[in-house]
């Protein structure tokens, strides 16, 4: 089985300037966005749920951040009857679609869409946990599929803080996805076959089948991308990055080691063999006295949080 290939518009399609100025948007919208969302007084223990809660807020916030923008993606004022429109429970999530006219919006009408998922940053996977399983058939070739991570902006309270999203074909994801399942099934001898919906169209109809359903999925991760290499160094890098002076990758450890249990005494543990995980990694000859400062607030944190 070959790898896919990806499929980007050809810059003669007549919409391509949208489409583009779009995915430009749509990588510099954590300087675009805007929310009044705040999050006070949430448990630090507790505080995994707010990412559930909030991401599907999030998600029709983006989409009205795109629409706000418009100066941007529509800069000579080309598709003033289009507006970007979120549809939650179908494929893609978002679409570019004529609204104006007053009249109900045919396939005709739609640019292109964007399935479109929040990810909150801390959550203890470590990693986006959504299932993607629309079938290749179902993507048009300008379809994209956007994940922007967030996390509040004091970490465990304050308002939902962007970074910058990961863009790709969504036709192209869902192809590797298969592959990727299909192989790594091979190379264990186990069933690698995916049952695909036949005569689907693109951006179907909620009514039509459009999944790819894995015949042997028991722990239902054949449409978790995330288990792929796909987006691999994209998470790695975002881990990677620091936040109020902390390695990402470390605030989980953290929030995790906090939330799995309740036992201050062994919160107590979990922070202590974190410190010593992170000095270890550290420039100890100049960094440590930091380090230190910045781990004290952070038991501040938990501390000030506690029931």
């Amino acid at each position: 089985m070959e790898i896919p290939q990806r499929v980007i518009p050809d810059t003669s399609w007549r919409y391509f300037d949208v489409w583009d100025s779009t995915k430009s948007l749509l990588y510099s919208i954590p300087n675009h966005f805007q929310s009044d969302l705040s999050i006070r007084g949430v448990n630090v223990t507790e505080i995994f749920s707010v990412g559930a809660l909030f991401s599907g807020i999030l998600e029709t916030q983006i989409v009205e951040t795109l629409n706000r923008m418009r100066e941007i993606w529509d800069k000579d004022a080309k598709y003033f009857p289009y507006s970007f429109v979120r549809q939650p429970q179908n494929f893609p999530d978002v679409l570019l679609i004529r609204t104006a006219g007053g009249e109900e919006p045919k396939s005709k009408d739609i640019l292109f869409g964007i399935e479109l998922k929040s990810w909150y940053i801390l959550s203890k996977e470590g990693e986006p946990s959504f299932r993607y399983q629309i079938t290749p058939a179902a993507c048009a070739d300008a379809d994209l599929l956007v994940i922007v991570p967030w996390i509040l902006s004091d970490v465990v309270s304050g308002a939902p803080k962007l970074f910058q999203p990961w863009i790709e074909s969504a036709r192209y994801v869902a192809e590797y996805r298969n592959f990727y399942w299909q192989e790594s099934r091979k190379q264990r001898n186990k069933n690698p076959n995916i049952r695909t919906p036949k005569d689907t169209k693109h951006h179907p109809d909620i009514r039509q089948e459009a999944a790819d359903e894995a015949e042997e999925d028991k722990g239902g991760n054949s449409g978790r991308i995330a288990r792929t290499n796909i987006i691999n160094q994209y998470i790695n890098s975002l881990k990677d990055r620091s936040y109020l002076g902390i390695k990402i990758s470390h605030w989980i450890e953290f929030l995790k080691a906090v939330s799995d249990t309740s036992a201050d005494i062994e919160i107590e543990r979990k922070i202590r063999a974190i410190k010593e995980k992170v000095q270890t990694r550290e420039d100890c000859s100049e960094r440590s006295e930091i380090f230190l400062e910045i781990m004290e607030l952070v038991e501040k944190l938990w501390r000030d949080n506690l029931c």
